[in-house]
């Protein structure tokens, strides 16, 4: 919980933007003023699409192990929600409800794992094919640009299946219900049409004690989901009609911070060179922080970017255990970096780009058992892609027009590293990360308009 709001927290980068950035005449970032003052008050209804991964951990007392179920997919649905814009002393503020319903093909992830019948005997498997959220919303505008937190009520349908050899599968599909917290940044495409980058973490609650079959075996289960979209939403009334001015200056170097959160589901052989061996996920979760340098190149309104940056990382799993419960892994990512490409698009103040390239990390696993433990550092590279929203950034008026803040998704993939545990045993892990976070950039060139 203190990982997600600390990470949550982050994005006070972005919610404190400039007091109407757009419309300060005063700023050389743009040609022109806008036509009309914007306001955030009225309905709206849009889309949304993204990824999401699960963390729905079980223990079982068949087996003793303690497992990871990580399934994970792309989900898609629609959102319907009112906002209602007024001043304080921070600036405008904006006060909403949101409620949206998404189909799901969060799917897989599971493990085959030793049981008391020998290997790869029990099989546990999770997937959602639908879940909804009913959330509030508060956050301030900057003009054209809206950069909120979000939480409430969550929903979903969880199915779960556990297949044991010379038992039988024991199914549960049911409909879990709890709460979810998240953020994300909303900025004003033209016309009636905004569109939005957005993290919401999903608790879906716990279940202890319950019964599997008639065997008298217990399983203990958690549910979390971690979602990263995008959306457009169509506004109904309110001041909605919004002219851009021109598309912001991004030529030039710029350098900068970010912080933000990341979860793993890395996939993870444990056993002989060949197999049998067990089949599970490692869920690192953790704060992420580091520095990003840059450039852009400009024309017309399309960016186009160099960036570099590197991060401390406390994304761990510590909680995983196989082996009939004996083995239990420590597993953590203590650093990243990426050298990506950035291909954008500038609507007025706000950029709105897409990102990927070369990523590089450090891993480290340890394997603990009762008779002793084995550890293993690796440095693996591997690739990364992504997409943001980078706006205007004036914390009460304290910074000026050099200052912008971003809020970026990124799925880092490091691919797999197989390490020897004894002789002909081994373990083997796919490391593929999600990534949100929050930043701020110093853009060095003054920001004047573009000639063009």
């Amino acid at each position: 919980m203190k990982r997600i709001l600390l990470a949550s927290a982050a994005l006070i980068g972005t919610a404190v933007t400039a007091q109407a950035a757009d419309l300060a005449v005063k700023a050389p970032y743009y040609k022109a003023p806008v036509v009309a003052v914007y306001n955030w008050t009225g309905f709206y209804i849009g889309v949304n699409a993204g990824v999401g991964i699960g963390r729905d951990r079980i223990t079982h007392s068949y087996t003793g192990d303690s497992i990871y179920r990580s399934p994970q997919g792309g989900f898609g649905g629609a959102q319907i929600g009112w906002n209602w814009q007024t001043d304080s002393l921070l600036g405008p503020i904006v006060y909403g409800l949101e409620a949206d319903f998404q189909g799901s093909g969060l799917t897989g992830g599971g493990a085959n794992v030793v049981g008391p019948l020998g290997a790869n005997t029990v099989q546990y498997n999770t997937s959602s094919d639908w879940f909804g959220t009913v959330r509030g919303r508060v956050g301030l505008a900057s003009g054209p640009v809206l950069s909120y937190f979000t939480g409430g009520f969550a929903y979903g349908n969880v199915k779960s299946t556990i297949t044991e050899a010379g038992a039988g599968t024991f199914t549960s599909d049911r409909t879990a219900t709890g709460w979810t917290i998240g953020s994300g940044v909303e900025a004003a495409l033209g016309g009636n049409w905004t569109g939005k980058i957005e993290y919401l973490y999903l608790n879906l609650g716990n279940r202890y004690g319950t019964a599997i079959g008639a065997t008298g075996q217990v399983a203990n289960t958690e549910l979390r989901d971690n979602l990263f979209r995008v959306g457009l939403n169509y506004r109904i009334g309110g001041n909605s009609t919004y002219t851009p001015v021109a598309a912001a200056n991004w030529t030039g170097w710029y350098l900068g911070g970010n912080v933000g959160s990341g979860t793993g589901r890395d996939r993870t052989y444990l056993g002989p060179v060949g197999g049998p061996g067990e089949q599970f996920s490692l869920n690192p979760d953790g704060v992420n922080g580091g520095g990003q340098i840059g450039y852009n190149w400009q024309a017309a309104n399309w960016v186009y970017g160099l960036e570099a940056d590197i991060q401390a990382s406390s994304q761990r799993d510590q909680k995983t255990a196989v082996v009939l419960g004996t083995v239990n892994y420590d597993h953590k990512l203590p650093w990243f970096g990426t050298v990506r490409g950035r291909l954008g698009y500038s609507v007025g103040s706000s950029l709105f780009y897409v990102t990927g390239g070369y990523a590089y990390g450090g891993v480290k696993t340890a394997l603990n058992t009762g008779v002793g433990s084995v550890s293993f550092s690796n440095t693996q590279s591997g690739w990364t892609a992504g997409a943001g929203i980078e706006t205007p950034f004036k914390l009460l008026g304290l910074f000026g027009p050099n200052w912008t803040s971003k809020t970026e998704y990124l799925y880092v993939d490091l691919g797999r590293k197989t390490d020897t545990v004894i002789p002909g045993i081994v373990t083997s892990t796919s490391v593929t990360e999600h990534i949100f976070r929050t930043g701020l950039n110093y853009h060095f060139n003054t920001p004047v308009v573009a000639k063009y």
